[in-house]
């Protein structure tokens, strides 16, 4: 299996599960492209690298319990460089505050850039 397959679970599992904001930083070397965009919603603007989606994770992971942790819903799916993933967050073993997809496009085996699909509540 192509490396590059294991990218956008490494992004949320190695990523953006971790709370030490020095280790993501590393860790963001080996995984995503120098000049990664990251898109939150469409109608936010683009947060442009390492050290920007760091401030990112670091701003949501004060608002979350300690327990809270990205789990995959199933394996990254690949088509050339287009990977999607679906996940879940919350405290595992509990019921999951959100949930979503994430698509990147992928680069010289890194991601370029990252989209996040939020689901909508079902109570919304």
């Amino acid at each position: 299996m192509d490396l590059s397959a294991t990218l956008l679970e490494n992004s949320l599992l190695v990523i953006w599960n971790d709370r030490n904001a020095e280790n993501r930083l590393e860790a963001m070397k080996a995984i995503y492209a120098a000049d990664i965009v990251f898109y939150e919603t469409n109608e936010g603007p683009a947060i442009t690298g390492y050290s920007a989606i760091n401030e990112v994770i670091s701003g949501l992971q004060v608002q979350w319990p300690s327990e809270f942790q990205f789990e995959l819903t199933s394996p990254a799916k690949v088509n050339h460089q287009v990977q999607h993933i679906s996940w879940r967050l919350g405290i595992p073993g509990q019921p999951m505050v959100a949930s979503g997809m994430d698509v990147a496009l992928i680069d010289n085996h890194k991601i370029k850039s990252l989209h996040l699909f939020l689901d909508t509540p079902e109570n919304a």
